[in-house]
């Protein structure tokens, strides 16, 4: 076993033992998440930082926690749970929909009702803050109401995903960055976890304008073509879905007052087909997302600034550079909304 592997299996053991001395149970999921039972998220008191240091590893090297409870959070605490990780922070750019209790600025308020929260959000594989240098370095879901007939999330480990591609893949999307149809932003489609020191994939496959190409073996860029960038998202989307078969994404099912947190440069997430459907079929689902300000800034390589103005004329001449709404249609089929 590579040294590596041996240093993280003994951090992840730590990691645990730190959970159960305070008293925490936690479950590891197949194939992978982990659930933490006893944790009590509306006390008052401050949890020890190494504490909360030993979850948000958990998070980094498993994907995201779940904590199980059967007594409801209220919204100011799930608030202030979400600030024990990454920047410590709120950082919410989101609408507010007028059922979102007081009004609160930092919820995200979801459902299969539009009377009840916005729909039809995150059908797409996508990591939350594509559009902003630093991205969000972690996102929350408290399940307020699960639909009686499901409605859950897929989470892809986008470390583990990296893996599973051959040589010539990891070489040439090594060379791609990414474009946000919306502001401009640019990251790497492929890029080190802060923490994990592992390669992880990268791409919103519902707000992508653009994906340039650093040329082999020579200075300068280009831009994928239609035909390129089509089979570039196919691709990624193939890669995040056989997870399912080839153990590195899951699909998980929220029960009632679940609150779950991912590290967002660890996983991916796209919200089930079931998630918005209709509520005389599905029942009424609703869900409020937090979202975290960032630590580490995803920064493009190869000399690239962190943002292009996606709405002047391509700096790389031919090939797609979409700008405004949901970018580059890669699937008719698709549904895109992020």
């Amino acid at each position: 076993m590579p040294e590596a592997a041996r240093t993280n299996i003994k951090k992840m053991d730590e990691q645990v033992e730190m959970l159960e001395h305070f008293g925490l149970k936690i479950v590891f999921l197949d194939p992978i998440g982990v659930a933490i039972f006893n944790a009590d998220l509306a006390a008052d008191e401050i949890p020890k930082a190494k504490l909360t240091d030993a979850i948000e590893g958990i998070m980094a090297d498993k994907g995201f926690v779940v904590f199980k409870g059967d007594i409801p959070l209220g919204v100011e605490d799930f608030l202030r749970v979400s600030c024990w990780w990454g920047g410590r922070a709120l950082l919410s750019t989101h609408s507010v929909h007028p059922a979102t209790p007081e009004r609160n600025p930092h919820i995200f308020r979801l459902s299969n009702d539009a009377s009840q929260g916005i729909v039809g959000v995150g059908p797409q594989w996508h990591n939350d803050g594509s559009f902003i240098a630093e991205t969000f370095s972690h996102a929350g879901y408290h399940m307020v109401r699960p639909a009686e007939n499901g409605g859950g999330t897929f989470f892809c480990h986008q470390a583990k995903a990296f893996n599973a591609l051959q040589l010539e893949q990891k070489e040439y999307w090594g060379r791609l960055s990414s474009v946000n149809a919306t502001s401009g932003a640019v990251h790497p489609l492929v890029h080190e976890h802060p923490t994990l020191r592992r390669n992880c994939v990268w791409l919103h496959l519902g707000m992508t304008g653009a994906v340039i190409e650093k040329l082999p073996d020579e200075e300068g860029f280009r831009l994928l073509n239609e035909h390129e960038l089509k089979d570039l998202c196919h691709q990624y989307n193939d890669l995040l879905n056989s997870g399912l078969t080839e153990g590195y994404s899951i699909k998980y099912e929220y029960d009632e007052n679940d609150c779950l947190f991912i590290d967002n440069l660890t996983v991916a997430h796209r919200a089930a087909l079931e998630a918005h459907a209709s509520p005389d079929s599905q029942g009424l689902r609703i869900m409020h997302r937090s979202t975290v300000r960032g630590v580490h800034h995803l920064s493009p390589r190869f000399g690239l600034p962190p943002f292009f103005d996606i709405y002047a004329s391509s700096p790389f001449g031919e090939g797609v550079w979409q700008s405004g709404g949901l970018g580059f249609r890669w699937d008719a089929e698709a549904k895109m909304q992020n």
